[in-house]
C-alpha cells in the first residue's frame, strides 16, 4: 500500500463491505470555463495582467496569474526584479487570497492553490498534497526501491511522485491526446438520446 503523503493519517473506518475501501463522495461537477469565470469575478482587476489560468481535479484547484514585469534600466537583474515582485505580491495579497480561496472551497468543495508568473519566473505557493492509495506488485515495489537506493527519492511515496512527474514530462503529447479524446467523448454523450429525454 503506497501513499503520496505518508504523514497524513487517515481517520474513520477505511474498509467497506468485503474489505473494499469506501470511496469519498465526488465534489460538485464543474468546468474550467466556470472556474475561470468565477475567479475573474472574484479577483481584483489590478492583480494580474491577463486572465488567470485554471487547472483542477477532484481535489484541488490551481489558479495561476501573470504579473506585470517591472520596468528595468539597462543592465538591471531581471530575474531578481521578477522574484522581488512575486514575493511582494504574495505578502501584500495574502489575506485577500485566503478569503477568496475559502469562498471557492465552499463553492466547489476543492482546496485552492495559487501560482504566479512574472517574466521568465514562475512560483507556486502552498500546494495540496493529496494521498493516493494503490497496490503494487513486487516488481513495481523493487523499481521504487531502486530509485530510493540511487538517491532519486527518499521514500516509496516520493519515488511514486517522481514516476508520475516523469510520465507527465515525457508523455505530455500523448496525455494531451487522451484528454482531448475524453473531452470529445463527453461532448458526444451530451448529444445522445438521454440529453433529449425530457425535451
Amino acid at each position: 500500500m503506497i501513499t503520496l503523503n505518508p504523514m497524513q493519517k487517515q481517520s474513520g473506518p477505511q474498509r467497506g463491505p468485503r474489505g473494499r475501501g469506501r470511496r469519498q463522495p465526488a465534489p460538485p461537477t464543474t468546468s474550467r470555463e466556470e472556474l475561470r469565470a468565477w475567479f475573474a469575478g472574484s479577483l481584483p482587476d489590478d492583480w494580474f495582467s491577463d486572465p488567470v489560468e485554471v487547472i483542477f481535479d477532484r481535489d484541488e484547484i490551481v489558479v495561476t496569474g501573470s504579473l506585470v514585469m517591472p520596468k528595468l534600466a539597462d543592465g538591471d537583474d531581471g530575474a531578481l526584479a521578477a522574484e522581488t515582485r512575486i514575493a511582494a505580491f504574495r505578502e501584500d495579497t495574502r489575506d485577500h487570497r485566503i478569503s477568496i480561496a475559502q469562498r471557492a472551497e465552499q463553492q466547489f468543495e476543492r482546496s485552492v492553490s495559487w501560482a504566479v508568473r512574472c517574466g521568465d519566473e514562475h512560483r507556486s505557493f502552498t500546494r495540496a498534497s493529496v494521498p493516493v492509495m494503490t497496490r503494487l506488485h513486487l516488481e513495481d515495489r523493487q523499481l521504487l526501491d531502486t530509485l530510493i537506493d540511487a538517491g532519486v527519492a527518499r521514500s516509496r511515496s516520493e519515488a511514486m511522485a517522481w514516476c508520475v512527474r516523469l510520465v507527465a514530462e515525457n508523455e505530455a503529447r500523448w496525455i494531451d491526446e487522451l484528454r482531448a479524446a475524453m473531452t470529445d467523448l463527453e461532448a458526444a454523450r451530451t448529444k445522445g438520446p438521454e440529453s433529449h429525454r425530457d425535451a
